[in-house]
């Protein structure tokens, strides 16, 4: 008996021995953009043998050498990987996962005003095309920020359900938000004008992280975000209807008409939510009652000599409260039963015309006007704005170098019922003064490209802005591609 025990335990530890001879340890972890991921599900494909630990910063795969192992990596709001592994002895591995729908190397225009491939851009550029807001469907841009990586939509009122886009840790006055390249959303705006913008009208959105105001101006010092609206292209009808339990409706509908001349996309979006809900039981509605329409419409007209004239415009309403569940709108202004009532209206128009194909030069142009009629409990606040803007661009081509100069000129109007826009004193009275800010600029720059590895880009922008003076706004950026490592090195 003793013999046999002791036999019993020599196999035992000798299997354990040679398992342990043949087996390989593998520390692996996910990442986007350099950023670790949490929350992925790791599942092994075509093995009953394979052994996955979690340490709380890494997958822990205990796999035989020598053998081929397959696995796949899945996390919402991600495409799935699959992968596969053959080891030799024990490593670390760091997988880059991709958000669903995201264009690697689609054509950009954001990041230099000059279309080019993702891959050859000097400037580092996310691409969200519209596969990514269909896998991951919302009402509104400002919802769908919070699925991209260093963007961060932040909510600054719990009542009205407020907010604006942070990028990089900067606050959302540093956040730049065009529309087609033209700056649609600030000042005033820059608060509701992002809940107004319907995803049935985007084609896909690109996203600069780090300062673009060489280009776009000193808003754009945090970042900026570029709503590609969809192109006309064929005879087509589309409609989309969301719903979840609260209540809440979204309905996104559009119309596109085109010939060889002439085309049109007709959009329109419908948000209503008004069935208050209070599960924390704190007395206040959790969620901001809206009741919002939105219609967008666009034109485009070519010419035989290559000319072409794009004209959009685009009309938002929006009717939101929040605050106690018995607020009803004949208590607006009252000081007996306390609500946040907001009533927003925005008009948008925006256009580009390039000059004949063989003229680098066009013409961009937008305006906007944006009324707020708001009530705080028993405070009100009465604002307006309106704000112009046009740009002249000229991007020729010498050799390796392609060339980008431009003049802009912006003006903004502002009025409310506050101080700001009041002068005087209680001695000579006081009188509405509205603010006018006047904004030229004129901008430089210069993407020289050595070879197919490097390419520098050197830029300058100047403003004078009526109000605090001279804006000198410098710009870098180097590109190295390392192909034989299968990367891009970006420094800006």
């Amino acid at each position: 008996m003793k013999r046999l025990l002791i036999l019993f335990l020599f196999f035992t530890m000798s299997s354990a021995v040679l398992y342990s001879q043949n087996t390989a340890k593998v520390f692996c972890s996910f990442q986007f953009e350099g950023h670790a991921l949490t929350g992925v599900v790791l599942l092994p494909q075509g093995s009953d043998s394979t052994r996955i630990e979690w340490d709380g910063q890494d997958f822990i795969l205990l796999l035989q050498k020598q053998k081929r192992y397959g696995f796949t990596a899945v996390k919402k709001g991600f495409d799935s990987m699959f992968f596969e592994l053959t080891v030799e002895q024990d490593t670390s591995i760091r997988i880059s996962l991709i958000p669903t729908g995201m264009e690697l190397n689609q054509a950009v225009i954001t990041g230099t005003m000059r279309e080019s491939r993702k891959s050859e851009s000097p400037v580092a550029i996310d691409v969200y095309g519209a596969k990514f807001f269909r896998s991951n469907p919302v009402a509104s841009i400002f919802e769908s920020m919070q699925l991209i990586q260093g963007v961060r939509p932040q909510l600054n009122c719990n009542i009205c359900n407020t907010g604006d886009i942070h990028i990089n840790g900067l606050e959302g006055p540093y956040t730049m938000i065009l529309i087609d390249g033209m700056p649609a959303v600030s000042g005033l705006s820059s608060v509701y004008g992002l809940m107004g913008i319907p995803m049935s009208m985007v084609e896909r959105i690109e996203v600069v992280k780090g300062p673009a105001s060489t280009l776009y101006g000193s808003e754009a010092v945090g970042g900026l975000i570029n709503v590609i609206t969809k192109k006309q292209d064929g005879n087509k009808v589309g409609a989309e209807m969301m719903m979840s339990n609260w209540g809440d409706l979204n309905l996104d509908a559009s119309l596109a008409k085109s010939n060889r001349r002439i085309s049109t996309l007709l959009g329109l979006n419908y948000f209503r939510y008004l069935n208050p809900i209070d599960i924390n039981r704190d007395g206040f509605t959790d969620m901001t009652l809206q009741h919002r329409i939105s219609i967008f419409n666009s034109w485009s007209f070519k010419r035989k000599s290559n000319e072409e004239f794009t004209v959009a415009g685009r009309y938002v309403y929006e009717d939101r409260w929040g605050g106690d569940m018995r607020w009803k709108p004949e208590f607006r202004r009252g000081d007996s039963i306390y609500g946040e009532s907001i009533y927003t209206q925005r008009f948008e128009l925006f256009g580009k015309y390039q000059f004949h194909l063989n003229t680098p030069l066009s013409v961009q142009f937008s305006a906007n006007t944006h009324s707020q009629n708001s009530v705080y409990g028993q405070t009100a606040f009465i604002a307006s704005q309106q704000i112009g803007f046009a740009q002249l661009l000229w991007q020729p081509r010498f050799g390796q170098h392609a060339l980008l100069a431009g003049l802009a000129y912006r003006i903004s109007f502002f009025d409310d019922n506050t101080v700001v826009t009041q002068q005087g004193d209680s001695q000579t009275g006081f009188a509405n003064r509205p603010e006018i800010m006047r904004l030229p600029g004129l901008f430089l720059q210069d993407e020289w490209q050595f070879n197919k590895k490097h390419v520098l880009l050197l830029g300058a922008r100047i403003d004078h802005n009526s109000t605090h003076g001279w804006v000198v706004s410098p710009r870098l950026n180097y590109k190295w591609n390392l192909e034989e490592m299968h990367s891009t090195f970006r420094l800006g």
